[in-house]
């Protein structure tokens, strides 16, 4: 599986909100931008998609920003992507199905099908907040003498 840099983009942009989850503070898209060094104009196109299926609420102004629509414990991995990763989730297209659909049928029933439920489950299991949880871990950080 690959993801875009739009997918992986959502991700880390949500992991830093889920930082300031509990303080109720809005995070412009600048600070977030600078602190994970992506584009501002493409990290506020991975907004616009965060925003439109309600994961992040948007405030205008000087003093605005983004929050999290929900706390991080209730918005996973799958969430995040399905929301800019309109291709990553859809069925996979048939592939002989006109000229040997025992085999198509075989691939769906063996490959195709058992691989998509293993990533959507997978994906559903991870909550921003076992994310946060992680990149705050000791394991995260490296020291330097």
């Amino acid at each position: 599986m690959k993801l875009s840099s739009k997918g992986r983009y959502a991700l880390a942009a949500a992991v830093c909100l889920a930082e300031s989850y509990a303080s109720g503070e809005y995070i412009a898209v600048l600070s977030i931008s600078e602190r994970l060094g992506i584009s501002k104009i493409y990290l506020e196109q991975v907004f616009s998609l965060l925003k439109r299926s309600g994961l992040v609420m948007a405030l205008k102004g000087a003093q605005g920003g983004y929050l999290l629509s929900k706390s991080p414990s209730e918005i996973t991995a799958y969430d995040l992507l399905a929301a800019v990763e309109g291709s990553l989730f859809e069925g996979t297209a048939a592939t002989v199905k006109e000229t040997a659909p025992t085999i198509e049928r075989a691939l769906f029933k063996v490959v195709f099908t058992p691989l998509d439920s293993i990533v959507e489950q997978t994906l559903q299991n991870i909550t921003l907040d076992t994310l946060l949880t992680e990149s705050q871990s000791d394991d995260a950080l490296m020291f330097y003498i």
